[in-house]
């Protein structure tokens, strides 16, 4: 399906999806602000929390230079949300047949997750070619996703789980991945202390020393 899954990974504006759980709201545009101004504004906003919706809503209304987007899609109808909250890309760390439809129908570019072979090809199937890699350490890393690039080569993958600052270069320097997600430069206690400064600094190390390696 060359469209809706290809207009995600082929115009990620950085190698790196910053994935973030949010416990308040009013953190949500100040966060966003840090992590476009250090050269991350595709955001993936995960659905674990309570103020999660309303984090994309504020994001979407008052940070329109950031790409922000909702994780851990699980159920077909935080598709209708995630999209009415304003949503611009949809992650899930798997998929049913019911959840893929669902995004499918949404229009809005999406990555299902995957970690087996199987799951993959299934997808290939469906006309599927961009996913996530979930969760990628766990899952087999970067040998797993080299193993798959010769018999598989139109999958193309956002790795995500464990990924740290170091393995992203690895990761990044395969030919079947396009990004991947992280959490790293976002310390919890950085969110905590609401220091915003540091979340920048983190950000530029990000998109500034892994765009090299892509």
């Amino acid at each position: 399906m060359s469209g809706v899954t290809d207009q995600l990974l082929d115009n990620t504006p950085a190698p790196v999806i910053p994935v973030v759980v949010l416990d308040h709201v009013a953190d949500a545009v100040p966060l966003a602000r840090a992590l476009v101004a250090g050269g991350l504004p595709a955001i993936e906003i995960t659905l674990r929390t309570p103020a999660a919706l309303d984090a994309i809503r504020a994001i979407a209304a008052d940070v329109p230079e950031a790409t922000v987007g909702a994780g851990t899609l699980l159920r077909p109808d935080q598709v209708e949300e995630a999209v009415d909250a304003g949503a611009r890309f949809l992650v899930s760390p798997g998929w049913t047949e019911r959840l893929l439809g669902a995004m499918r129908e949404s229009g809005v570019p999406f990555l299902p997750g995957v970690s087996t072979t199987s799951e993959v090809v299934t997808l290939l199937e469906k006309g599927v070619t961009e996913m996530k890699f979930f969760p990628a350490e766990a899952a087999g890393g970067t040998p797993y996703l080299r193993s798959l690039a010769s018999p598989l080569p139109e999958a193309r993958f956002c790795p995500t789980g464990g990924i740290t600052a170091e393995s992203a270069r690895d990761y990044l320097a395969l030919a079947n991945v396009a990004c991947v997600g992280g959490t790293w430069m976002l310390p919890p206690d950085a969110i905590a202390a609401r220091d915003w400064e540091r979340i920048r600094g983190l950000a530029v190390e990000a998109a500034e020393g892994l765009s090299a390696v892509l």
